[in-house]
């Protein structure tokens, strides 16, 4: 990561060098983020890669360690608004996509995302 970004990166937030993923969390791997998808019952595709990628991008620049699910939900809502937002992500993730971006993403996935006694996951 250049200087000049790095200025952007919440402090603590450890990145790696790979290529394609520059906001990388450091314990994160690509081959780790395809055995969680296999388990998932995910068929990764460049779509799949492209919400990891946002993911990582909006933890690494968001100041708390931990994003509440609503930010998360809009930020990626946004992201992918020309892409039909929110409904073409649960397209990609039918059991949520905070929920199974963040476990891709190797992000923490906010509170209540993964409890399934709460509802339907987000």
């Amino acid at each position: 990561m250049n200087d000049s970004t790095q200025d952007f990166v919440r402090p603590g937030y450890e990145t790696q060098p790979i290529p394609g993923f520059p906001h990388a969390p450091f314990d994160w791997s690509r081959e780790q983020a395809e055995e969680v998808a296999q388990t998932e019952g995910l068929t990764l595709t460049e779509a799949h890669w492209e919400v990891v990628r946002a993911l990582q991008e909006i933890c690494a620049h968001h100041a708390e360690p931990a994003l509440n699910a609503r930010d998360l939900h809009d930020a990626l809502d946004e992201h992918f608004h020309a892409e039909g937002g929110i409904k073409y992500l649960y397209e990609l993730f039918p059991k949520g996509p905070l929920a199974q971006g963040c476990l891709l993403a190797g992000v923490e996935p906010p509170a209540g995302t993964q409890d399934q006694g709460m509802g339907s996951a987000v």
